[in-house]
């Protein structure tokens, strides 16, 4: 059982607000994921600089899940293939 005091606490400017999360990952992970958040909210910022802050994450947050499940349906194609390759031999 994981104890409560493995979660690690972070600091990050996404965009103009400062957060706090808490999770186990790593500071560099976490601080990669906060570049990548403010890189993409940049550029969708400078492809509609009339949207809002709000409606900006929004969009990155669409973006990402859009992502994650193309993803996920990827690698279950590819473990499926592999499943018929293994159980045709």
């Amino acid at each position: 059982m994981s104890n409560v005091n493995d979660n690690q606490r972070f600091k990050a400017k996404i965009g103009n607000k400062n957060y706090t999360f808490v999770g186990k990952s790593s500071f560099e992970h976490m601080k990669t994921v906060t570049d990548l958040m403010n890189n993409q909210l940049e550029q969708i910022k400078d492809l509609s600089p009339s949207i809002s802050n709000e409606d900006a994450s929004i969009l990155l947050a669409f973006n990402a899940i859009s992502d994650q499940l193309k993803m996920q349906q990827k690698l279950n194609k590819m473990t499926e293939n592999n499943d018929d390759k293994e159980n045709k031999e």
